[in-house]
């Protein structure tokens, strides 16, 4: 059990800080590795900009609240309950991807290699390559999450009773994989031989696309609102619990027959999670707004932030994992250079 009054470790003396002015919804770093620009999307209207210097600065996105974001290393990609969606750049450049014509909230979104950016409004799913023509599908029920395949340009689309898979490019109606209940989050492996979906009830489920094999993996306190595939792409670490689950999927029947790893207990439920993308290490936080860094080899602990006022709400690291930035529900935020 985590000692959440007095750790034995810490490296919150070596945290900065941030006062984002609002809740975090997603974090993304953007701009040359090294010299990334850490984004804050947060709740209402804005993107905090925080540069290597630490120099911050609000750049406005939205005419209200921020719903969804995706970023590819390049650009923030925001969704809005006004309708739009908007990319906003390092350099604090925002640019209108499209507008919803109904002016309809944008639930999610999600973004390709080569400039292709997904969105959902309602029970529509467009696709926008960075040229050429938008494509638009409809499923039977309101978008619950999307995710874009490793390889090639097909999306997955979760919603009420399974997922869809659809290639925009192609003339054929989307794939449809059942099970009944509400799926509100949806992940590819690393991959591509699995998709794992998180539910309304607290579980997961997933399916061995080869031959849509069911798999699933409950045992939550709560609902999952955080998925994050090891940087070997062997594991899936997921929030819901008051413990950090690890699935393993190494098999070519993944988490099927095994048991997951159960990592970093608290008293308190974990909220985000975040796996490091090269080293077995995952940052971890919690409701009680602690942040920690847990090796996945052994259970080793550190302390980046101490219990706060609200829920960790989202956590990044850069693509070279020497940096990992976090957010919670009431705007406290904080950057860590290891």
């Amino acid at each position: 059990m985590t000692d959440t009054t007095s750790p034995s470790a810490s490296l919150a003396d070596r945290t900065h800080t941030i006062a984002a002015g609002g809740p975090v919804v997603a974090i993304a770093f953007l701009g040359p590795k090294g010299r990334e620009t850490a984004a804050f999307a947060l709740g209402e209207e804005t993107v905090l900009l925080v540069d290597p210097a630490g120099t911050e600065r609000h750049v406005t996105a939205h005419r209200g609240g921020i719903l969804s974001a995706a970023a590819d290393g390049t650009r923030l990609v925001t969704g809005g309950d006004d309708g739009r969606i908007v990319s906003t750049a390092a350099d604090g450049t925002t640019t209108e991807i499209a507008t919803d014509p109904k002016r309809r909230w944008i639930d999610q979104v999600a973004v390709h290699r080569d400039g292709v950016v997904a969105w959902s409004a309602g029970k529509q799913v467009f696709v926008k390559p960075a040229k050429g023509e938008l494509r638009s599908t409809e499923v039977a029920s309101t978008v619950g999450g999307l995710a874009f395949a490793p390889k090639g340009l097909r999306l997955a689309i979760a919603h009420y009773n399974g997922a869809s898979l659809w290639f925009p490019n192609a003339a054929a109606p989307p794939e449809r994989l059942e099970w009944k209940g509400s799926h509100l989050a949806v992940t590819f492996s690393p991959d591509g031989r699995f998709l794992v979906t998180a539910m309304q009830e607290p579980t997961l489920h997933g399916w061995r696309l080869a031959d849509g094999k069911h798999m699933r993996m409950s045992g939550y306190a709560n609902k999952v609102r955080a998925m994050s595939w090891t940087g070997d792409g062997r594991a899936l670490a997921t929030a819901g619990a008051d413990t950090l689950v690890i699935w393993p999927f190494a098999g070519k029947d993944g988490p099927m027959g095994q048991q997951p790893r159960l990592l970093a207990p608290t008293d308190t439920l974990v909220t985000a999670v975040a796996c490091h993308p090269a080293e077995p290490v995952a940052a971890v936080g919690y409701a009680n707004g602690m942040v920690l860094l847990t090796r996945l080899e052994d259970g080793a602990e550190i302390v980046v932030r101490r219990p706060g006022a609200a829920p960790v709400s989202a956590l990044a690291w850069t693509a070279a994992g020497s940096r990992l930035g976090f957010g919670t529900e009431d705007g406290a935020a904080g950057l860590l250079a290891l």
